[in-house]
């Protein structure tokens, strides 16, 4: 079984045009996300994924696999399947497809590995979606925050952008979750996944999980502990970013 990771990234952003190569602590955000998904050693291949020669030329000065892609895609999910079969022309259904999105310049190799886990451990389970624990109740009331709830099984119930499940006081027992940038998925589910049309939900919450349940689908939380590790959704993170990432000993050991 292969493991393919796509790291899909676009200069247009509504809240933060040219994000990917914005820099933190010198370094384009881009390089941060590619370098450290690069620290999981299980990869059968590496790709960067974009419709843009700014991100395309960097990525070629880096000596990555780039992959040009339509500048159609409003999900990055889409480009991601676009790329997956150009980056590994023999890959098979079963395959795994991981996206990592490259606005998560913190991420841990480890958390790969966690979200490619239910997939190897578990037939059934078609895709998931890393899922870190929330301890803090103004990230939970962040509209930027994607929240999950999922049931005891672990499957992902609903995605929103409010703060969920409904709670006066944030305490560890609201088992709170936000979406981590880590999706997995076996290639023959992607591909079913971006054949079907953007659903109502998916639309209205602005996320693309929704999708899988409102056509009846399943998505496994890949579950995680918190660490003080942030995406960046808009200009005010890279602060809070730069801030948490001067500490951080994988920075250090690419810096």
């Amino acid at each position: 079984m292969k493991v393919i990771g796509i790291v899909p990234a676009r200069m247009a952003s509504s809240r933060f045009p040219g994000k990917p190569l914005f820099k933190i602590l010198g370094k384009p955000m881009i390089e941060h996300v590619y370098r450290r998904a690069l620290m999981f050693n299980g990869w059968t291949k590496l790709g960067l994924a974009t419709c843009d020669k700014e991100i395309a030329d960097f990525g070629a000065t880096q000596g990555w696999d780039v992959l040009m892609t339509s500048d159609q895609h409003t999900r990055c999910l889409d480009r991601v399947a676009e790329a997956a079969p150009k980056l590994v022309p023999d890959i098979a259904d079963n395959d795994i497809v991981v996206c990592v999105q490259g606005d998560e310049p913190m991420l841990l190799p480890d958390m790969i590995q966690a979200s490619i886990a239910p997939l190897l451990n578990d037939p059934e389970v078609n895709c998931t979606v890393l899922g870190m624990d929330i301890v803090d109740d103004a990230e939970f009331r962040n509209k930027d925050t994607v929240k999950i709830i999922h049931n005891m099984k672990g499957d992902v119930l609903y995605t929103s952008r409010s703060p969920i499940p409904y709670t006066t006081k944030l305490t560890p027992e609201a088992g709170a979750k936000r979406i981590y940038g880590i999706f997995a998925f076996r290639w023959h589910f992607l591909k079913k996944f971006t054949s079907l049309a953007e659903s109502p939900l998916e639309k209205v919450e602005s996320c693309d999980s929704n999708r899988i349940f409102d056509y009846g689908f399943k998505q496994r939380v890949a579950p995680y502990r918190y660490l003080p590790s942030y995406s960046v959704d808009s200009p005010h993170d890279v602060q809070k970013v730069e801030g948490a990432m001067v500490h951080d000993p994988i920075f250090k050991s690419y810096n």
